[in-house]
């Protein structure tokens, strides 16, 4: 009883990440990237203010959840973003990262469609700690394949507008356009996503009470069966009793 209550009350993947808070604070990084290179003037000085932003940040994340694993992803994605962009030289490249990234995320996305394991229920079950029951279910499936390809033309959404930004040097647009086609296009995604939860939990507990049901009415035949099979001993001795007495007359 103790390991099942234990288990229970261990966190999810997705709040040790930091839940939603720390997916809301992963954006200050790039608005102090922004304002700052725009007020300086000076990439050197946007780059040490973004990761030091991002550090900060992943403290008092790490501090809030009790796990290092905010802080690892706060620094992480800034840390290369803010490599990229020292290594060309121009603060556009601070987005360079998060562009392609978008095009290998929505690719993906499609290709687990197609694999028939589509990523918008693989990631739900995995980041709520939930088994995936539902891939038995075809509809589930499609229904899933739905909120995938939500999700897909998200991200190729924004590869195909930040990349025109990228390329017109457009800096201060690139920010506006990554904060506004991120979370939230990522909600619009994710009401599909829910919607997808929601019909393929309806249709498994439809299909385990049917199940139960099931079982029960076998069990119910079953001791009838065996009710009709087995001799009453009473009502056998009584009719042997009965004509013995007859016998001796």
């Amino acid at each position: 009883m103790t390991s099942a209550k234990t288990e229970e009350q261990q966190p999810t993947v997705l709040e040790q990440m930091g839940g939603v808070s720390g997916m809301l604070y992963s954006s200050l990084p790039v608005v102090v990237f922004v304002i700052v290179n725009f007020a300086a003037k000076n990439l050197m000085a946007a780059i040490i203010s973004a990761l030091a932003a991002a550090v900060v940040i992943g403290v008092i994340l790490a501090v809030r959840k009790g796990t290092v694993q905010p802080a690892i992803s706060a620094v992480f994605g800034v840390g290369i973003a803010a490599f990229i962009a020292y290594k060309t030289g121009e603060a556009k490249g601070f987005f360079l990262f998060g562009i392609w990234q978008s095009v290998v995320y929505g690719s993906a996305f499609l290709l687990s469609i197609i694999v028939r394991w589509p990523l918008a229920g693989v990631i739900w079950t995995f980041l709520n700690g939930r088994d995936r029951s539902w891939r038995a279910d075809k509809a589930s499936v499609r229904d899933y394949d739905i909120a995938t390809f939500v999700w897909a033309l998200v991200f190729f959404a924004r590869f195909v507008v930040q990349r025109w930004l990228y390329d017109e040097d457009q800096v201060g647009w690139l920010a506006v356009a990554r904060l506004a086609m991120g979370y939230p296009l990522m909600a619009i995604a994710l009401l599909a996503t829910v919607w997808a939860v929601r019909r393929a939990d309806k249709r498994l507990k439809a299909a385990e009470e049917a199940a139960a049901a099931t079982a029960a009415e076998k069990e119910v035949l079953d001791r009838t069966a065996d009710d009709l099979l087995t001799p009453d001993m009473d009502e056998f001795k009584r009719v042997d009793s009965e004509a013995r007495d007859k016998s001796r007359d």
